[in-house]
C-alpha cells in the first residue's frame, strides 16, 4: 500500500493550524483525524499515522492544536472548557478547510477525550470514535503523575524536550496542563460535560498499568457510547499504549474498523 504524506498550514480565523495529511493512494474511506495529548503534536505521533494507513487503508490527518507544535500561539482564551472549545470552536475550522465531511476521531489522553467531543458534537460527521488512555475525569493517580512529571520538568534541561517540538510556546503548553489539572476549579470535571453521549461505533483502548487514570476511566468512557462498543483493556500496558504494544493497538483499529465503518 503506497502512502505519501503532505503538509498543510491552515489560515484560519484565530491562527494558522499546521496540517499533516498520510495520504492512501486511491482511497475513498473515511480519513481517521488525530487528537495529541497534552504536550503532544504532530511529530509526536512518531510513525503511528503511517502505519495505520498502511493497516487499515485510511488516510490519516494530524493537526498541532493552536499553542502546540507548529501551529500558531492560542489565542489567549484558555479555559477548563478547552475540551468541547476544541470541538466547538477550533475543530470545524480545520475540518472545513480540508473538506472532510466525515471522519473517525482517534485521540490520546486528553486528545481522547477531545475526540470523544467531536463524536458528541458532529454526530453526523463522525463515522467512529477511538479512544486510547482516554482521562474521563480527575483521579488522585493522575494528579500524582501530574505533579511528578512537574517536578522531573524543573530538572535542568527538561524543558528543552519540549522545546525542540513545541519552540518558545513549551513553557505555556506545560503550565497550561499542570495549571489546569491541579487546579481547584476543575477537580469535579467530568467526560459528560464535554461529551454526554456519542452514538458512532467506540472502541477504548487502555492499559491497565496506567500511571495517569485507572480501567475506571475505561468503563466511564465506554458508559457513553449508545451504539457498539469496544473495551480493551491491555496487561503490562502503561499510559502510552500505541507506543507500549504497537502491534496490539493498531491490529485492534484495524479490525474495529474493518467491522464497524468497512
Amino acid at each position: 500500500m503506497i502512502v505519501s504524506t503532505e503538509d498543510r498550514d491552515l489560515s484560519t480565523a484565530r491562527g494558522d493550524v499546521f496540517t499533516r495529511r498520510w495520504r492512501v493512494r486511491d482511497s475513498r474511506k473515511s480519513p481517521i483525524v488525530l487528537m495529541h495529548d497534552s504536550l503532544g503534536c504532530v511529530e509526536l505521533w512518531r510513525d503511528l499515522p503511517e502505519r495505520l494507513a498502511e493497516a487499515t487503508g485510511h488516510d490519516v490527518i494530524a493537526y498541532d492544536r493552536l499553542g502546540y507544535g507548529r501551529s500558531a500561539a492560542h489565542p489567549g482564551d484558555w479555559s477548563n472548557s478547552f475540551i468541547r472549545d476544541e470541538a466547538e470552536q477550533f475543530f470545524p475550522p480545520v475540518r472545513h478547510a480540508l473538506d472532510i465531511e466525515h471522519f473517525i476521531a482517534l485521540g490520546h489522553s486528553v486528545g481522547g477525550i477531545m475526540a470523544a467531543s467531536l463524536a458528541a458534537h458532529h454526530p453526523n460527521n463522525c463515522r467512529a470514535l477511538i479512544t486510547i488512555a482516554a482521562l474521563a475525569f480527575v483521579e488522585d493517580r493522575t494528579l500524582q503523575s501530574i505533579r511528578d512529571t512537574q517536578a522531573a520538568f524543573a530538572e535542568p534541561g527538561q524543558l528543552e524536550r519540549l522545546r525542540k517540538y513545541h519552540g518558545d510556546k513549551a513553557e505555556w503548553i506545560l503550565w497550561a496542563w499542570i495549571n489546569t489539572w491541579l487546579s481547584n476549579s476543575y477537580a469535579t470535571w467530568t467526560i459528560e460535560e464535554s461529551a454526554p453521549c456519542f452514538a458512532c461505533p467506540l472502541l477504548a483502548i487502555h492499559g491497565r498499568e496506567d500511571e495517569y487514570g485507572s480501567l475506571d476511566h475505561l468503563h466511564r468512557v465506554a458508559a457513553l457510547g449508545t451504539s457498539s462498543v469496544q473495551k480493551l483493556p491491555l496487561d503490562g500496558c502503561q499510559h502510552v499504549p500505541h507506543r507500549e504494544q504497537p502491534e496490539t493497538v493498531i491490529e485492534a483499529i484495524a479490525q474495529f474498523l474493518r467491522t464497524s465503518v468497512g
